[in-house]
């Protein structure tokens, strides 16, 4: 593989409130265009925080100005922010978002994790739809959660899968208040009746209103507690099996571990086991290829300190070292390892690098973005990958 070509999406403005710019994704659409979201914010986990978008019409080369689509919403009388904002879409044109809303009212002044019980902040996944493209959406609606999954965190797209259903890829957590041992784990919605929705051009349509989610299907669980599946990134093969890619976490020696991948071959039901690919730490969302290839992004943070990227032949193959290349390079040491999960929870709003996310281009490339910058300044960068030939 190589980098191609690479530039800066948007850049942060400091000292305001889109200062820091992370949690990037980016979209193909059938009409050429991409369209790209990320988080804005005064800090890394900040009040004011919302969601912006970016679009491109030759291919990633430039982007337009952003615009915000939405306010930050009210639920239930409470303020919230908007963390990310993921697209699918399901039939051309047709556009399904979801996005990771985080209740700012209930414990005032608290960050996104309590660095005493592990715990997190009120949470609500809300789902919009667009029949424009993007550039118009419907209201917001909320997806009910058991009461098992916590505040569930939002790492992955909805998912279109072999057998005609949609899937949410759903992190548990704790309650902000709750000092009761974490038990995490990821989980699968899947619903069936999602070729209901209609709209009128330019009104994001209407969803449909008897949409149901299913109960939660494990993926990525140890029943011990000791190891946590975070950030789930999730990718569909052409011939329909799911690969999911773990940021696995060891509680007890409290260090990452490798990346770890399942795959299912009957949508996301059943899963193979556990298997460790050989590299750390943090895996994006992977490009699938048309030809079966897939290009996994990852950051190694406390190795490299490096974002880079590896190809595999099929969605169970190895990744091959030999193909790795580097899109990011940190040049300033990074810090230790914690030694406790709540120092490392918390710590996670010092990084400045990290989430990328890969898509495949048109033309059979894959483009990645991914963000990085200082403390008081973060951008959203890409790159376009040219994996070569199979």
């Amino acid at each position: 593989m190589q980098i191609v070509d690479s530039g800066i999406l948007s850049r942060g403005q400091p000292g305001t409130s889109r200062a820091i710019l992370t949690f990037p994704t980016v979209i193909a659409l059938e009409d050429s265009s991409l369209l790209a979201t990320y988080r804005t914010g005064t800090t890394k986990d900040s009040d004011d925080e919302t969601v912006e978008f970016v679009r491109s019409l030759d291919g990633g080369r430039s982007w337009s100005e952003p615009w915000k689509p939405f306010e930050n919403p009210t639920l239930d009388g409470l303020y919230g922010s908007l963390r990310v904002f993921y697209m699918t879409e399901l039939t051309p044109g047709r556009l399904l978002g979801a996005a990771l809303w985080i209740d700012r009212t209930s414990h005032p002044g608290g960050g996104l994790f309590n660095e005493e019980t592990e715990g997190c902040l009120p949470m609500t996944v809300l789902l919009s739809d667009s029949i424009d493209n993007g550039a118009s959406w419907s209201p917001w609606r909320p997806v009910p959660m058991p009461a098992e999954i916590g505040p569930p965190s939002l790492t992955a797209p909805v998912l279109m899968l072999a057998d005609g259903s949609l899937a949410l890829s759903i992190e548990t957590n704790k309650q902000y208040d709750d000092a009761s041992l974490w038990m995490q784990k990821v989980v699968f919605l899947h619903s069936q009746n999602h070729q209901e929705t209609s709209g009128t051009q330019g009104s994001g349509g209407k969803p449909a209103a008897d949409q149901k989610w299913g109960e939660p299907v494990v993926a990525g669980e140890d029943p011990t507690g000791r190891i946590f599946y975070w950030d789930l990134r999730c990718g569909v093969a052409p011939d329909g099996r799911v690969a999911i890619f773990a940021w696995t976490y060891d509680t007890v020696t409290t260090r990452y571990l490798n990346i770890h991948r399942r795959i299912s071959a009957d949508s996301g039901h059943t899963w193979t086991d556990v298997e460790d690919l050989g590299f750390a730490d943090q895996a994006a969302r992977p490009a699938m290829l048309a030809d079966g290839r897939v290009v996994l992004p990852y950051v190694d943070r406390f190795g490299s300190r490096s974002i880079r990227a590896r190809l595999a032949a099929a969605i169970d193959a190895p990744f091959d070292p030999a193909t790795e290349v580097v899109l990011y390079q940190q040049e300033q040491a990074s810090d230790e390892q914690t030694d406790s999960t709540s120092e490392l929870l918390s710590e996670m709003s010092l990084w400045t690098f990290g989430l990328p996310y890969g898509e495949t281009l048109a033309d059979g490339t894959a483009l990645v973005v991914y963000y990085a910058g200082s403390d008081e300044t973060m951008d959203i960068h890409w790159a376009r990958i040219d994996p070569g030939r199979d």
